[in-house]
């Protein structure tokens, strides 16, 4: 060994207890080292190698625990540090995005947009305006099947989670999962509030983020019953309504008050799909879907078998596909008026308006009856009426066949031409001036400038009454009385009953050329009805605050006088005549007196009735949008039977009372003339009996020159015997020159009947006609 080898080496000794063998030290291992030309093994000497493999072999399952055990420890490690991570990751996406959000001190609630609730004269709403379509409720005050059937169907939970609930989202993915695609939502209600006040639709990580740390903070701030009032109304339920009492009155017309449980179910499968399950989109998916709310009821206690088998019989019907009724066009109007009474609406208020929701409605099927028995046939497409009552509050108003069809408002935007219902006012402004009803006229063609007005039928009475001349709307001594008046002073006069419209100075607009809107028109007829005063036309009452402060009140209980006691009384018995014997006899009331005027625009294109009795006046017109003509509808035929059928309506259960005046005409017993009151009110005047008409004035009157050609001839003019059989009463005189300024005026082109080459033209007035009173 001395050869082999210095005396200070040594043969290390092995873990076995053996000496190494030489071969052993060309096997090493890890643990092995080279020193010199030797090497040596650290901690003591080397364990042979198929012991050292064995040990190598046997070591990591003394580790790990070996098998499954070890490799199921592994995963739990694993999970966790996993688990660790990322719950580093979320918590850094949730400062990130935190960060990225306002502080939390000036978080806030966003105003809810304010509602206008518009209520009829009893108090019931007509409608809801607004971007919500409703009024805010508390829980207290809504129907308590509401939020049971919520909390059932969106979050079961609500009551005991923190604004999360990791149950419901764990369940939800697992249904999801076992699905194949979306079937539920892990939102709870407060993380669905926070997403509609305060954040946009759109599905991102951030939005989702942001929405969890608003829900903590909502439910930290709020108490649940606050939280789910918010939530019940401002959620969106489908075809434009936000929150329970937009959807109640949308689907059921009722207030969410008054919801029984099928309807409340109904309402809360709705907040899945608003629009798919929609009742007035499809009834059948909106009845199934109520059907797995009441089971999600039954489930959670809220309701009892017997119960789900009764809100089954109370599942609503399909709904309507939009708004429908003419009270909405009242809401219309009433939103069009409200800025200019109480500036911008920026809390919810109340308006009370004139209307009377029972008259709208039996309004609405008047128009409704006579133009599916007749409009068809008679290319009448359109209608729209108005009531009005002696002060000028608006009873009743219909703008059109169908709201849900047509939102346009015709009976107050539209402007059509009012054709002859526009008379009175022609009448009237001759009484003013001295003439009386039975002032006598000539009925024969005339010639005004370049235009011969014709009446209607193109026959000729002769001589003729006012009254007679009205009750049977003859054109021609309408167009003598607008030139013995002058366009300007029956201008002056409708204006001043309640016409509002721009009319034009021409000899036409005694045949009503001009055109007005029809409410305008039935508020200046309710001056007759009323005595004389004027009939400012009002839908407003008031508008007060939820709280109860009123912001504004009307001032229509002082109206001014317009036309005397006299002539209101007069005129009022003139158009007596009209229904009783004239062009509105289809007009009649049993019972009831009533007066009015027909009115018929060139070719039928619009025909109207509007006329009174001693409770309403109502007006009435026919026609198309697009103006196309009728087939021979007059004032006297729909519009008449349309206005009887409502005011019959109306009137029913009142006792009848006379028109202002009694409706007569009563002469001086003593043939002397008919008292007048002075236009402004003063003192009585009397008309004057006319100088004597001579056969010279006649020919002066036919042959003198151009100036008088283009005035009307002369109507010769005797004492008339009353109709009424009171004696005679001389006319008024006629008077050549009276400053009307009648001789200049120029009527439109298209007024009258269009004369063809086949067509008989109106045969021109003659001395000898004269003569003969023809």
């Amino acid at each position: 060994m001395a050869g082999r080898g210095r005396s200070s080496d040594r043969i290390e000794p092995s873990f076995s207890g053996r000496p190494a063998r030489d071969d052993d030290e060309f096997s090493l291992d890890a643990d092995d080292r080279v020193v010199g030309s030797r090497s040596t093994r650290r901690g003591g000497s080397r364990p042979p190698p198929q012991r050292a493999a064995r040990q190598r072999r046997r070591e990591p399952r003394e580790r790990d625990g070996g098998g499954l055990f070890g490799f199921l420890r592994r995963v739990v490690y694993w999970c966790v540090v996993l688990f660790i991570w990322a719950g580093i990751g979320v918590a850094g996406l949730v400062v990130y995005y935190g960060s990225r959000m306002p502080s939390a001190s000036t978080w806030a609630i966003p105003e809810r947009p304010p509602n206008v609730k518009i209520t009829a004269v009893d108090g019931s709403v007509i409608a809801n305006r607004g971007a919500t379509g409703g009024e805010a409720l508390s829980l207290e005050n809504m129907s308590p099947y509401i939020p049971e059937a919520v909390i059932a169907i969106e979050d079961r939970r609500f009551y005991s989670h923190f604004g999360v609930d990791p149950l419901g989202l764990g369940r939800a993915i697992v249904t999801n999962f076992t699905a194949g695609h979306m079937v539920q939502g892990g939102s709870t209600l407060t993380q669905q509030l926070a997403k509609n006040l305060f954040l946009s639709p759109e599905r991102t990580l951030e939005r989702k983020v942001q929405e969890v740390l608003l829900s903590l903070w909502l439910e930290q701030k709020y108490t649940k019953d606050q939280i789910l009032a918010m939530y019940l109304n401002r959620v969106f339920f489908g075809s434009n309504a936000y929150g329970v009492e937009a959807a109640s009155r949308r689907y059921f017309n009722k207030s969410a008050r008054d919801v029984n449980l099928g309807e409340a179910a109904v309402l809360a499968g709705l907040l899945k799909a608003p629009s798919r399950l929609s009742p007035a989109r499809d009834a059948e998916a909106a009845n199934a879907r109520a059907q797995l709310v009441l089971a999600a009821m039954r489930e959670q206690g809220f309701i009892t078998d017997s119960e789900v088998k009764t809100a089954m019989s109370q599942t609503p019907a399909s709904a309507k596909s939009y708004w429908s009724g003419a009270g909405h066009y009242v809401a219309d109007m009433v939103m069009d008026e409200l800025p200019g009474l109480i500036g911008d609406v920026k809390d919810d208020v109340i308006v009370d308006t004139t209307i009377d929701k029972s008259l709208e409605k039996k309004a609405e099927q008047s128009l409704v009856d006579v133009l599916d028995k007749e409009g068809g046939k008679l290319d009448a497409s359109q209608a729209a009426l108005v009531s009005i009552d002696g002060t000028g509050a608006i009873r009743a108003l219909v703008g059109g066949r169908d709201y849900a069809t047509s939102q346009f408002n015709r009976a107050v935007k539209a402007k059509r031409q009012p054709g002859s219902s526009f008379k009175p006012f022609v009448y009237a402004a001759a009484l003013e001036k001295g003439l009386t009803p039975f002032s006598v006229f000539n009925d024969a063609p005339i010639r005004i400038g370049d235009w011969t007005p014709e009446n209607y039928e193109k026959k000729y009475n002769g001589e003729v009454t006012l009254a007679t001349a009205l009750s049977k709307s003859l054109n021609t001594v309408a167009a003598q009385l607008v030139m013995y008046d002058g366009p300007d002073q029956v201008i002056k006069l409708a204006h001043r009953l309640g016409i509002e419209s721009e009319l034009q100075p021409n000899a036409s607009i005694a045949l009503g050329t001009s055109e007005v809107s029809l409410m305008e028109l039935t508020a200046s007829y309710a001056a007759f009805m009323n005595g004389g005063y004027k009939a400012t036309p009002h839908v407003i009452r008031r508008v007060t605050t939820a709280d109860g402060k009123v912001l504004y009140e009307n001032t229509y209980d002082s109206p001014p006088r317009v036309l005397s006691e006299q002539i209101a009384a007069e005129m009022d018995a003139m158009m007596m005549g009209v229904i009783d014997n004239g062009t509105g006899k289809s007009a009649k009331i049993p019972g009831w007196q009533a007066a009015g005027k027909t009115g018929t625009t060139q070719n039928s294109r619009d025909a109207l009735f509007v006329g009174f009795t001693s409770n309403l006046t109502t007006g009435v017109w026919f026609g198309n949008d697009d103006g196309k003509p009728m087939k021979k509808v007059t004032g006297g035929g729909l519009p008449a039977k349309a206005w009887k059928e409502f005011m019959i309506a109306a009137h029913k259960g009142l006792s009848p009372a006379p028109l202002f005046g009694n409706g007569q005409l009563i002469g001086d017993p003593d043939g002397q003339p008919m008292a007048q009151m002075a236009p402004d009110g003063g003192q009585p005047v009397t008309a004057e009996a006319p100088p004597p008409t001579t056969i010279g004035g006649i020919i002066s009157g036919v042959f003198g020159g151009n100036e008088n050609a283009n005035r009307y001839p002369q109507a010769p003019v005797r004492q008339q015997t009353a109709p009424s059989g009171n004696g005679p009463v001389p006319p008024a005189d006629i008077a050549e020159g009276d400053g009307s300024g009648y001789g200049n005026v120029v009527p439109p082109g298209d007024v009258g009947t269009p004369q063809t080459t086949s067509s008989v033209q109106p045969r021109r007035t003659t001395l000898l006609d004269l003569i003969m009173g023809q």
